[in-house]
């Protein structure tokens, strides 16, 4: 029996290494036969780069520059001539000191930083997931990181932030980093918003960052001329492109200085892990996510693995800390079957601390009642 264990993280209760391990451990104990082949995944938000370096990438320190300025340890992962790049690693909510929000002035600086830091160890190929950011800059900081100017009336530098792209004059892309011509990037993200308008990055996503109503229009309108002179200076017309909001609008800075595409994340993170290699010839996929629910149906991991695995003809099972999707919208997302921790431990404050352990049940259940398989 050969299985392939692909699960997300349990938000709250396990890393998707956490969780690959407890599935695969319950799966021995009812077939220890079984080869069983594991890969951690994520959907290129927060917690993908730990994924892939649970899948084998290797983590590369690199010391960035936070939201707000102050120096952050964070990390890429590189496998060979590809990289990971987690935007929130630097320029995530999670690196605002004492939580506090700066919604003006917060900067994509580091994220640039860490792209460089790719561009250093050789890759080639760069994954840049974008998702729980701290920034409305349009990408602006992490240009500004690799060699781009951003530049007022009078030819002098714009200060960090979003705000600042009120006087945005002019920009030049002289000292860009020339090796981004030579790279092929790629952006993971799951949102269309444009950068700018009521569905924009502003409005849409500019209040979770600590944005008054009044600094939601200001965001707004810095966005809007900065989308103007990317298309007079750079020729790169973002604004209405669906996706160009993500993460603040980093979407549009990337491509329109790194030439990114925008892809679906985990159609990414699959390709980077080599799901369709893995599941080729396997008898049955196990994936799972700490909460199975109608967002799950819209795209997120254990659905884009099931229809990976769909395309090969191999069953696919989910476990979660909690199913409430209904069979047959199940069954229609190409899942056989799913089980929730909550079957073994109806508590849902024990069932998140004692996530591992009931994985783990749950997960030998799954191999026993699938035990026919050969």
């Amino acid at each position: 029996m050969r299985v392939v264990v692909a699960p997300d993280k349990f938000e709250g209760s396990l890393s998707a290494g956490q969780a690959a391990a407890a599935i695969e451990a319950g799966l021995r104990r009812a077939r220890p036969d079984a080869e069983v082949v594991r890969l951690p995944l994520g959907d290129g938000g927060a917690g993908t780069l730990e994924a892939l370096v649970a899948s084998g990438f290797e983590r590369v320190p690199v010391t960035a520059t936070g939201p707000t300025g102050e120096p952050v340890a964070a990390a890429i992962a590189v496998d060979g001539p590809r990289a990971f790049v987690e935007m929130a690693e630097a320029s995530g909510l999670k690196r605002l000191p004492g939580g506090r929000r700066a919604p003006l002035e917060a900067t994509t600086y580091g994220t640039g930083e860490l792209l460089a830091a790719a561009l250093d160890h050789g890759a080639r190929e760069i994954v840049l997931g974008i998702g729980g950011s701290a920034t409305t800059d349009g990408g602006a900081g992490m240009a500004a990181a690799l060699g781009a100017r951003l530049l007022d009336q009078a030819g002098a530098g714009l200060p960090p932030g979003g705000a600042a792209l009120l006087r945005l004059a002019r920009i030049d892309v002289s000292g860009l980093d020339p090796r981004l011509a030579e790279v092929r990037v790629t952006v993971a993200s799951d949102v269309d918003n444009p950068l700018t308008g009521p569905e924009g990055a502003a409005h849409v996503y500019g209040p979770q960052k600590g944005a008054g109503p009044d600094d939601v229009l200001l965001l707004d309108s810095a966005l809007r001329r900065y989308a103007r002179v990317l298309a007079d200076d750079l020729g790169r017309d973002v604004a209405a492109i669906p996706g160009a909001g993500a993460a603040g609008g980093l979407g549009a800075g990337a491509i329109a200085f790194l030439g990114a595409e925008l892809r679906t994340g985990i159609e990414l993170v699959l390709e980077l892990v080599g799901f369709e290699e893995a599941v080729d010839g396997a008898d049955l996929v196990v994936t799972g996510e700490g909460k199975l629910d109608a967002q799950s149906l819209r795209g997120k991991a254990p659905v884009g693995v099931a229809r990976a695995a769909a395309a090969h003809g191999v069953p696919v099972v989910a476990v979660a800390g909690v199913v409430e999707v209904a069979d047959r919208e199940l069954r229609a997302a190409g899942f056989e079957e799913a089980h929730a921790l909550l079957e073994l431990e109806p508590d849902p404050r024990r069932s998140m601390a004692e996530a591992a352990p009931l994985l783990e049940r749950l997960a030998e259940r799954v191999g026993r009642a699938w035990a026919s398989l050969p």
